[in-house]
């Protein structure tokens, strides 16, 4: 898609409007044909919506996974000492072998 723009927002909503070669046209509406969709205007629709959803999830696991490892990392390396019931846990452990 060469060119998008969005107008205003009508009825609670807005339009998206997009400029493509007669080729692209061509191609995408026999993908909404064989696809099942009922035009191609649901076909883009679904067809974005799904992507923008992967690559949102993708982004929020990528933030997570960063925020596991800093937790995870920061709980190791300043780890608070052992306190009294964890030493004689580890005591009563040792001596259980």
């Amino acid at each position: 898609m060469k060119n998008m723009a969005v107008s205003t927002t009508i009825n609670g909503k807005t339009r998206l409007e997009a400029r493509l070669s007669a080729e692209e046209k061509a191609y995408f509406e026999r993908a909404a044909a064989l696809g099942g969709f009922r035009s191609l205007t649901e076909f883009v629709l679904r067809s974005a919506k799904q992507h923008a959803e992967e690559i949102v999830k993708q982004h929020e696991m990528v933030i997570a996974s960063k925020k596991d490892s800093e937790v995870f990392f920061n709980a190791i390396l300043n780890a608070e000492p052992p306190n009294d019931k964890l030493v004689a846990a580890a005591k009563k452990f040792k001596k259980a072998k």
